[in-house]
């Protein structure tokens, strides 16, 4: 049956903040989508997604203290699915930007280690992920830039 747009219109005009530009959930879908496409389309003659760079990325941070990475701290870290995390790291692997040898003192987890082409491919792409990050966000999203500093006030309240 077809609904009335009449009351698709009252709908709107009662129930919500009036238009898809006026909900904060739909405007940072929409840039953090439009990021993405932005960073995949830099990283793809380097043959990495934003994905695959993000995991790289936070494997690469974690591992900076020495102390062994596991994959499920990885995608907890990360907030990134424990399969996708799976995923990315068989991709990564594949590509030989990560190692990931059975832990010695559990054989049921898999230590992920940054190796030295993934590495390389950190210091090349980096900055150019930097850079759209500079590009779409201005000052606003810089180190201590108010809307990095809103969003992580936001993070730590949301549950």
């Amino acid at each position: 049956m077809r609904i009335d747009p009449s009351a698709i219109a009252d709908f709107y005009a009662r129930s919500t903040l009036g238009a898809p530009d006026r909900a904060i959930g739909f405007v940072l879908w929409r840039v953090m989508h439009r990021y993405q496409r932005a960073v995949d389309r830099a990283l793809a003659p380097h043959h990495l997604t934003h994905l695959q760079f993000t995991t790289l990325a936070m494997t690469g941070w974690l591992s900076r203290t020495g102390e062994p990475v596991v994959q499920a701290e990885l995608a907890r870290r990360s907030e990134i699915h424990p399969m996708q995390i799976s995923l990315m790291l068989k991709a990564l692997e594949a590509k030989g930007l990560v190692a990931r040898p059975r832990s010695a003192s559990d054989t049921r987890t898999k230590q992920v280690e940054v190796t030295s082409a993934g590495l390389e491919s950190l210091r090349r792409t980096m900055p150019i992920v930097i850079t759209i990050q500079q590009r779409i966000f201005g000052e606003t999203g810089a180190p201590n830039g108010i809307l990095l500093t809103e969003l992580n006030n936001i993070e730590k309240r949301v549950d």
